[in-house]
């Protein structure tokens, strides 16, 4: 299910990247910050196109522990 932001947790991130635009019409998604985002789907609305959805693209990745001791090797750390 999709998080829900309050106004103010929107108006926050506004300047954030990592949101994605979908117009269901065979476009790639457009990606940039929520604010440059919201500036297309107004510009889209105004020539009597469909706005489009706004998600946050979100990535989560897990590393298992030899993952993280081959990346702390990499960086120059010890093994601890």
């Amino acid at each position: 299910m999709a998080k829900r932001y309050s106004h103010d947790d929107l108006i926050a991130r506004l300047k954030s990247p990592g949101w994605r635009l979908i117009t269901g019409q065979g476009d790639k998604p457009v990606t940039g910050t929520l604010e440059n985002l919201l500036k297309i789907t107004h510009r889209r609305k105004a020539e009597k196109e469909a706005p489009g959805l706004i998600e946050q693209i979100e990535t989560s990745v897990e590393l298992d522990m030899l993952q993280i001791e081959m990346l702390w090797h990499k960086l120059g750390l010890p093994t601890i």
